[in-house]
């Protein structure tokens, strides 16, 4: 567990959080956006970020094929590129998945707990849960219920972040924040500091499945929340920006901001992911334009 407070104490304390100073945020992200790379280090942060991504399908559509054949592309993303970190699929998939990926060190994540809205009893997202984990899933990512949040029900946030963190066992556990309707950077940072007292191994931008998802701002500022959680507690978390991260300029910005922020502890998959599927084509075409000086036809990569 993050902490042994209990879900009053926790919500006293993100409460009394001071204000996020919007544009000094703004203004150190723009900063860290803005750095440059040699070609060296290019070759580094294109290879390290492949090795940070959670390759996702989240899809109605999905079967059983379609999971083999995304966790045999993370597996082996090209011919010389390192696997990625892990495969996330829907609870349904994550046998499919863990079967597919015996033996490789792709971890099995899945979401759960009603992905994306939360909005089901905390019976259900337990027994969401618990089938993933029982499927074979190593990472869980679950979705903070936002309404109660927004409305100010920070204990029962808290305890059942605590509930699913229980259900987990011995999978570690991703929470969602969905910061795009969190609407505020203080309710980001308040968020962010709950999570991980419940237990959070990670804490997670978004689902994807909103209108505004990853940006650096947030990102930074869940960075700064895990950097000043492990200076009070001694606890290290994660952090994971998802959806809207598409090329590998973008992966270079949240790595600078990473090595800047929190230095080299959290430059692992172990401590930070990209939940960004369409991030890895981009990365393979850039890193085979570093390794030949050229760019393959459309076909190089494979579409998701």
């Amino acid at each position: 567990m993050g902490s042994i407070l209990s879900g009053a104490e926790a919500a006293s304390l993100v409460r009394s959080l001071p204000g996020v100073d919007a544009v000094g945020l703004e203004a150190r992200a723009a900063d860290l956006g803005s750095r440059s790379i040699k070609k060296d280090s290019k070759a580094w942060a294109i290879d390290t970020a492949v090795g940070m991504i959670d390759l996702t399908t989240l899809e109605g559509a999905d079967t059983p094929g379609k999971v083999r054949n995304l966790c045999a592309k993370a597996v082996r993303p090209d011919l010389e590129a390192p696997p990625v970190a892990a495969v996330c699929v829907y609870p349904a998939m994550a046998g499919v998945a863990s079967e597919a990926l015996s033996g490789s060190p792709v971890k099995v994540a899945s979401v759960a707990t009603g992905f994306p809205a939360g909005q089901v009893p905390l019976e259900v997202r337990l027994a969401d849960t618990e089938a993933a984990v029982r499927e074979g899933a190593d990472e869980v990512d679950m979705v903070i219920n936002r309404g109660q949040f927004l409305s100010g029900d920070l204990e029962r946030v808290f305890h059942e972040i605590r509930a699913v963190k229980a259900a987990c066992g011995e999978a570690r556990l991703k929470v969602i924040l969905e910061t795009g309707e969190l609407v505020t950077y203080d309710n980001v940072r308040r968020a962010s500091f709950l999570a991980m007292h419940a237990g959070a191994d990670f804490i997670k931008t978004s689902t994807g499945k909103v209108g505004v998802n990853a940006t650096l701002p947030v990102t930074l500022l869940m960075m700064q929340a895990v950097r000043d959680f492990r200076a009070a507690t001694g606890v290290q978390v994660g952090v994971k920006p998802a959806g809207g991260i598409r090329t590998t300029k973008d992966a270079v910005k949240y790595l600078v901001s990473v090595n800047e922020v929190l230095g080299e502890d959290w430059l692992s998959p172990h401590w930070f992911r990209f939940g960004a599927s369409s991030l890895l084509n981009d990365l393979l075409m850039q890193r085979q334009k570093l390794t030949t000086g050229h760019y393959s036809g459309p076909d190089y990569v494979t579409v998701d």
